[in-house]
C-alpha cells in the first residue's frame, strides 16, 4: 500500500498514528506531497484526490481512499478484531460521533484559522483568505477544547473507556493547534492531562519518522 502525505501534516498524523497503533508501518510506503509547495493542488495530485487534500491511501489494485476516517476504518478492518473503530454497533456509533465532533469542533476549525487568519501555506497556495472567518474558527476551536475537557472529566478517553479513532482525531487537532501556537486553556486540566498521556504513546511519538519518504513526480 502507498500513502501520499506530508510527514509533519496534522491530518496525515492521524493515519500515521493509526498505523502505529495497528503495527502496520512496514506494510506501507510513504510518498511525500509537499504542502508548502502546493503539490497537493497540482493536476498530478488532483488525479488521485479531487479534493486536493492529504492523506490518500492507494491500494495495490489502484483503489484510492481519501479522508482520514475512511482510511483508518479500512486499515482497522483488515484486522480480525478492530481496535480503533469499535467492534459492537454501539462502540462504532459513539466512536464515529466523537471523531466527527473532533473534526468539526477542533481540527477543522484550527485548519480554517491557519488558512485564513495566518500566512498559512503562503501566497502561492492561499489564493483567498477571510481573516474574520479565520478568527471566528479560532474561537470555535477553543470552545471545542473546553467541550473535550468536559468529556474527559467523565471518561479516560474521548469515546469512553478505550483509545480509539476519536482520540487520534483530537490529537491531530491539538498537534495543529500547537503548530499555530493556539494553546489549550489552563483551566482545561483534564484535556491537558489527557494530551500529555497521548504524547507518551509510541504511535504518537513516532508518527514523523516511520519510513523513508519518496517524493511525488509527474
Amino acid at each position: 500500500m502507498t500513502i501520499y502525505d506530508w510527514h509533519t501534516g496534522p491530518y496525515p498524523a492521524r493515519v500515521r498514528i493509526a498505523l502505529g497503533e495497528l503495527g502496520m508501518q512496514s506494510q506501507v510506503r510513504f510518498v511525500s506531497v509537499d504542502l508548502w509547495k502546493g503539490e497537493h493542488k497540482t493536476p498530478v495530485f488532483l488525479v488521485k484526490n479531487y479534493s486536493g487534500t492529504l492523506p490518500v491511501l492507494e491500494l495495490d489494485d489502484g483503489t484510492l481512499i481519501a479522508e482520514c476516517t475512511a482510511i483508518t476504518q479500512y486499515l482497522d478492518a483488515l484486522n480480525d478484531k478492530p481496535i480503533l473503530t469499535g467492534v459492537t454497533p454501539r462502540e462504532q456509533g459513539v466512536i464515529h460521533m466523537m471523531s466527527k465532533r473532533a473534526e468539526i469542533e477542533l481540527l477543522d476549525a484550527v485548519s480554517v484559522y491557519f488558512h485564513h487568519a495566518t500566512p498559512g501555506l503562503g501566497p502561492d497556495v492561499e489564493i483567498y483568505q477571510n481573516a474574520e472567518w479565520g478568527l471566528r474558527q479560532r474561537d470555535k476551536a477553543v470552545r471545542g477544547m473546553h467541550y473535550f475537557d468536559s468529556v474527559l472529566r467523565q471518561v479516560p478517553f474521548i469515546a469512553g473507556d478505550t483509545f480509539s479513532m476519536a482520540d487520534i482525531t483530537v490529537v491531530g487537532g491539538l498537534i495543529f493547534a500547537g503548530l499555530v501556537k493556539l494553546s489549550v486553556p489552563q483551566e482545561c486540566e483534564a484535556l491537558r492531562a489527557w494530551y500529555e498521556r497521548m504524547l507518551e504513546r509510541p504511535s504518537v511519538q513516532n508518527r514523523i519518522v516511520m519510513s523513508e519518504p519518496v517524493t511525488i513526480s509527474a
